[in-house]
């Protein structure tokens, strides 16, 4: 069995972690509003979630002014694109 979880990425055990990955896999970019309201998230929690998938390399935020508010969106890194990836297919192989 531990051949079978040992490309499973510790990192995306968390659900709120898996959201966000697979929010941005599927589009080229989303604001944080927009990730909080479609994950029903508080500020911190999506804030602490989205710093832990940027210091690993995983995401990389873009902050901007939309008139006069201030805008930060992410957008998944090659590295986080193969590593989400290959998380994913591990979670195929261990579900046959």
């Amino acid at each position: 069995m531990a051949s079978l979880i040992a490309n499973l990425n510790k990192v995306f055990d968390s659900r709120i972690r898996l959201g966000i990955m697979s929010i941005l896999s599927v589009n080229t970019d989303a604001d944080f509003n927009e990730m909080k309201q479609m994950m029903e998230l508080t500020d911190g929690n999506l804030a602490s979630h989205l710093r832990a998938l940027e210091n690993e390399g995983y995401l990389r935020s873009m902050k901007r002014f939309i008139g006069r508010k201030p805008n930060t969106s992410y957008a998944i890194t090659p590295a986080g694109r193969r590593a989400f990836q290959n998380h994913i297919d591990a979670l195929e192989r261990l579900t046959r």
